[in-house]
């Protein structure tokens, strides 16, 4: 590759797997401002029903719906994958196995440039004659299905074809996934030596591969049914509303841990290294995982235990439900014995571990409720889940996502982030969230159904208001928190303290590469002895062992 490229094939049409790991960041970041500035809003309409919104006014019951509709979308499609999947698939999996790039490069930018081209069609939703998607991010017909009942022509589909099109993005992207993991890993890196974040981002590939074909099928019947006037989902035509949401859930279950598992490989990185100790019970994590995996696809029914299904169905759902969360439990055993009795430094990706360890063990143990049918008939659609929600992928998507971002910062830009505004950072966000999501157990339990299509008629559940008036307030403290990441990643990556070849002394390939890496990675070729997390070992003169000496 020549040194010689001009600005855009280096930094706009590149090939290079880390360059299209920062775009697939840099977009994520973008649009979770756009998902956060929605939250904002409609949490000011939930607290103070009628008044006016800064930056938009008086919220009336359709914008409501979008709103709620578009934040919901975004933050699981738009922020979530591309940020998880999209980044640091891109630009981990090739450095922790010793490669010099993706399999398929041209594939690989071609799948961001798909992924940009989806974000643009969401976008563009706002702005089309009765503007983006108001019913709701499950896009259940028959609400989705008929332009009669919305009287929304162009918002639900263009979701529906930019949906389409993200889930080609992720596809493109997981082809280039497994394949380089098969085929490119260099010499003496066996499957069982691979970092657990290679591991995670390929599981979670497969998860999505075998999950999202009957959900790809289901939204073309829906698109049929918006624009050919086909009856898939409509019963006076013979159709079966509820077939959507199998078709739905059969995907939508199995992507929360898609998003989980890379989540996950980010506590199995940061972990050994800030606590000095190998990894605990590194195979049977991979085997959990793999379990985990496969019960994924016997569990979506537990959200639709009150759709009309055969109670009979409840019984195996439920067991399945509370079967998935051994695999998951052992994860979380295994992280804490890994910390236990560690040498533990607190610097900032080791606080964002710490904090996704604490949350999302609410988010599992709450999840139980939802899965068992007798508590998921009273807790349904009330606000008790969407607490539940914000704690499982909370956790993942941003704590997660912020940790990976602090410690593999000083490999991407050679440079090193603020430690105080750093520290600043986690205690806001892990104390705000907390803040806010916490009182939405408690307006479940009183009754307070999500997704209401109307603000307005909140009077009846008067007694909710202060709730969500704290929680409103705390959502404002939580956003506000993200600033000094903001300044600091920006400002770390021109004018940041200068920072060595490997600053934390960790143990895998990533770290025998230069920071920055060039294109290619490495400047020769590396032969792996160890494996991935040998730290304090008492023969060795110091207290880790790279994975290949340089």
């Amino acid at each position: 590759m020549s040194k010689n490229q001009s600005f855009l094939r280096k930094y706009i049409f590149s090939t290079d797997h880390k360059m299209i790991a920062q775009q697939y960041l840099m977009t994520g970041l973008l649009m979770a401002l756009v998902g956060g500035y929605l939250a904002y809003a409609f949490r000011q309409q939930l607290a103070f029903p009628g008044k006016s919104v800064l930056g938009y006014g008086v919220i009336g019951a359709d914008v409501y719906n979008t709103m709620v509709t578009m934040h919901g979308t975004i933050m699981v499609f738009w922020v979530a994958m591309p940020c998880l999947l999209g980044f640091l698939g891109n630009y981990l999996i090739p450095l922790q196995i010793g490669a010099p790039d993706m399999a398929f490069p041209r594939l690989n930018m071609s799948s961001y440039w798909v992924f940009l081209v989806s974000s643009l069609v969401l976008v563009a939703s706002f702005f089309v004659p009765g503007g983006a998607s108001g019913v709701g991010w499950t896009s259940y017909p028959p609400l989705a299905g008929n332009v009669s009942f919305t009287g929304q022509v162009w918002g639900p589909t263009l979701w529906i074809l930019a949906v389409a099109l993200e889930f080609v993005s992720v596809l493109l992207g997981g082809i280039n996934f497994l394949t380089t993991t098969l085929n490119m890993r260099t010499k003496g890196m066996t499957l069982f030596r691979m970092p657990l974040m290679v591991w995670m981002q390929n599981i979670a590939t497969l998860i999505f591969m075998f999950s999202v074909g009957p959900l790809i099928g289901g939204a073309l019947m829906l698109l049929a049914d918006r624009t050919l006037n086909t009856g898939f989902y409509a019963p006076s035509m013979g159709g079966d509303p509820l077939l959507f949401q199998h078709l739905f859930w059969f995907f939508g279950h199995p992507e929360v841990y898609v998003v989980l598992l890379p989540a996950l490989g980010v506590l199995c990185e940061v972990l050994p290294v800030f606590s000095r100790k190998p990894i605990f019970a590194y195979k049977t994590i991979i085997y959990s995982t793999i379990v985990a995996g496969l019960l994924s696809f016997l569990v979506w029914a537990h959200h639709q235990f009150i759709s009309g299904i055969d109670p009979r169905l409840a019984a195996p759902f439920s067991i399945t439900t509370i079967m998935i969360s051994v695999p998951f439990a052992i994860c979380m055993f295994a992280f804490l014995a890994t910390l236990w009795r560690g040498s533990i430094s607190f610097k900032t990706p080791m606080l964002f571990a710490l904090s996704i360890l604490a949350t999302f063990l609410i988010g599992g143990t709450t999840g139980i409720h939802n899965g068992v049918a007798a508590t998921d008939i009273y807790v349904h659609d009330t606000y008790y889940v969407v607490a539940h929600f914000h704690y499982t992928l909370f956790p993942t998507t941003f704590l997660g996502l912020f940790a990976a971002i602090y410690y593999w910062f000083p490999k991407m830009y050679g440079r090193k982030m603020n430690e105080t505004l750093g520290v600043l950072h986690c205690l806001g966000t892990f104390i705000f969230f907390n803040a806010t999501f916490l009182p939405l157990f408690i307006v479940g339990f009183m009754g307070h159904p999500r997704r209401y299509a109307e603000p307005y008629t909140y009077d009846y559940l008067a007694g909710t208001r202060p709730f969500h008036a704290a929680a409103t307030y705390a959502l404002t403290g939580l956003l506000l928190s993200q600033l000094p990441f903001i300044f600091n990643f920006f400002y770390s990556m021109f004018y940041g303290a200068k920072a060595e070849q490997n600053p934390w002394e960790a143990t895998t390939l990533e770290w025998q590469a230069p920071s920055p890496p060039p294109h290619g990675n490495f400047t020769q070729p590396l032969v792996v002895t160890e494996g991935p997390y040998e730290y304090s070992n008492p023969k060795a003169s110091r207290d880790f062992i790279p994975q290949a000496e340089a």
